[in-house]
């Protein structure tokens, strides 16, 4: 049975106190993971980013980590020769490397290489991150090191989610744990830039980040209806919408936002317009816009990191719901973002359901919102998280 009490995931970060770029990268990983973003779905005081990097006192290894304290734990190890050379800490190491296989998959140990011979010397060079073969300056390393630790996050809490469900770890389990993320880029087709924007967005995500792209162009099956396979792909995937001039005047792009907003996926838009959209989508509002020069592609990472951001809030916060399922009833709805007026399509009639409410990430929505919610659906209260867990009442 799993603790409430208990964070979701805590990231320990182990470096050694002669690295000398040691705290700037762990200082990196802390602002980014302890952002209001995963705050506001994990409730409390968000994501635990913890450091390990001096003996603890009268020892010459840091302080134990207690695996236990989390329902999942990520040990990110920065590892560089000066910790190699040091005896102490490269057996304190490998005991963290061998007590989280033992622990199962919601425990894991990510080594990241500062340098080409250690991983080996740790015994660790196959599940190493190679940071010393990335390129760019030490701030850009720290961002790709983000990115690739929050997709390992995302698969370590779809794991424990399936964990939930299922107590014992079967065969399966491990299949399951190295599934991709699935993302769909909804593009017009009618303008040069939306294909070119998303051939380049597709080549990015297989070639660096290893995350499974869904592109109808080349991967609708032959003898599938096209909006059959559309359709489902939209509701089994992360999302990008490029926003480019024609987007909002094609049916197909406009039903693939409205279905990812009817199915609660993570959803980005990237701003690609380049001259004029005569009618902006009302739909593609309330989550993250990235502008996105249509001639350039430089942002494309900063789009595909942005993306995993929600991924990863959406895997939180599908966590904290499942723990509260057992004392809710079928009047509460969980939604993973604020509420907009399409968030009331497919809800019970107000005949069939005198009373509903909508639970939704902190914080609680404006005033004038809540009004407009009021006078189209009386019968609907909204309530964040925070109100809800204490109890507030209209």
């Amino acid at each position: 049975m799993a603790d409430p009490t208990r964070p979701f995931l805590v990231l320990y970060v182990v470096w050694h106190p002669d690295f000398a770029h040691g705290s700037t990268i762990a200082d990196a990983l802390r602002e980014h993971f302890r952002r209001k973003l995963y705050e506001n779905v994990a409730g409390g005081m968000g994501l635990s980013v913890i450091y390990r990097f001096a003996p603890a006192p009268g020892a010459a290894a840091p302080l134990p980590i207690d695996l236990n304290e989390a329902e999942t734990t990520a040990i990110v190890v920065l590892a560089d020769s000066s910790l190699t050379a040091d005896a102490v800490w490269t057996e304190y190491v490998q005991m963290l490397a061998k007590r989280t296989e033992e622990a199962g998959l919601g425990t894991r140990i990510f080594p990241v290489a500062i340098e080409a011979k250690v991983p080996g010397e740790l015994g660790l060079a196959e599940q190493a991150l190679r940071w010393d073969r990335w390129t760019g300056s030490l701030d850009e390393r720290c961002h790709q090191l983000t990115a690739e630790l929050t997709y390992e996050f995302c698969r370590m809490l779809r794991h424990y989610l399936e964990h939930l469900k299922h107590a014992t770890e079967d065969e399966s389990a491990l299949n399951d744990y190295l599934k991709k993320v699935q993302i769909f880029l909804s593009h017009s087709k009618h303008d040069e830039d939306g294909e070119r924007i998303a051939h380049a967005v597709r080549d990015r995500l297989h070639g660096s980040h290893g995350l499974m792209s869904f592109f109808d162009v080349h991967d609708i099956p032959a003898g599938l209806r096209f909006n059959k396979v559309l359709l489902q792909q939209v509701r089994v995937s992360a999302m990008v919408a490029i926003h480019t001039d024609s987007y909002s005047s094609r049916e197909w792009c406009r039903r693939e936002v409205i279905e990812a907003k009817r199915w609660n996926v993570p959803l980005v838009v990237t701003n690609s317009i380049t001259d004029l959209d005569e009618r902006g989508f009302p739909y593609m509002g309330n989550v993250p816009v990235v502008r996105l020069e249509p001639k350039g592609v430089d942002r494309i990472d900063f789009v595909i990191r942005r993306l995993l951001d929600e991924v990863l809030k959406d895997f939180l916060w599908r966590c904290r719901v499942e723990l509260a399922r057992g004392t809710v009833d079928s009047a509460v709805v969980f939604i993973p973002r604020p509420p907009e007026l399409i968030s009331l399509a497919g809800l019970p009639t107000s005949a069939d359901m005198p009373r509903l409410m909508i639970v939704y990430p902190d914080p609680p929505l404006s005033a004038e919102e809540e009004r407009l919610f009021a006078e189209i659906s009386p019968h609907v209260q909204l309530r964040s998280m925070t109100e809800w867990l204490a109890g507030a009442l209209r």
